[in-house]
């Protein structure tokens, strides 16, 4: 949801700026390491102009309008292109981060080897067998759960839940190969 988020942000931002905004900061970084003066071209000034046509129209002494033409001076552009700058390179640094949780988050929900890995390098203490075996018979939620666990309490008392829940698995694996006991009423 932050991936999309920030990526429909980005897109929110250029459609707003006439499409300039997705490639504002590359053309600004190419910008700063030319060296020929004269065929530079600043991409912060062709998208916020600091100097436009301005018409002003005034009754005139016979009360009909009169159009005046002048330069007008846009000083809050010059505060703008920087803004505007600094926020390309933080919705850039938003979305790689934002992509790279997601693509976390999808790996460990599909790939029980990631979850394996992830919960052995946090409960250095616990039986990696035992680890393997309760963690072989979790979903994504479950792991959530263990994770989450394992990160917020002492990790002897982490390993003393593993070892029992394996041993129970264990106990629950045997019951079923030999058949449950049936009592009848």
């Amino acid at each position: 949801m932050n991936f999309a988020i920030s990526l429909g942000l980005i897109f929110l931002v250029d459609r707003f700026l006439g499409g300039e905004f997705t490639s504002y900061g590359l053309e600004v970084l190419n910008f700063s390491e030319w060296d020929n003066q004269a065929l530079r071209f600043d991409p912060m000034v062709r998208v916020f102009p600091r100097m436009t046509k301005c018409t002003f129209h005034a009754y005139g002494s016979s009360g009909d309008v009169q159009r005046h033409d002048a330069m007008c001076i846009l000083p809050i552009n010059i505060i703008n292109e920087k803004i505007f700058i600094v926020l390309w390179f933080w919705m850039i640094a938003l979305c790689i981060i934002t992509g790279l949780a997601l693509i976390y988050r999808i790996l460990t929900y599909f790939y029980p080897s990631v979850r394996y890995f992830m919960t052995q390098n946090v409960a250095q203490h616990t039986d990696k067998a035992n680890l393997a075996k309760v963690l072989r018979k979790c979903n994504a939620g479950d792991w959530l759960i263990f994770h989450s666990l394992c990160s917020n309490i002492d990790p002897l008392n982490f390993r003393d839940i593993i070892n029992d829940l394996a041993a129970r698995l264990d106990e629950k694996d045997s019951l079923g190969r030999n058949g449950p006991a049936v009592t009848t009423c």
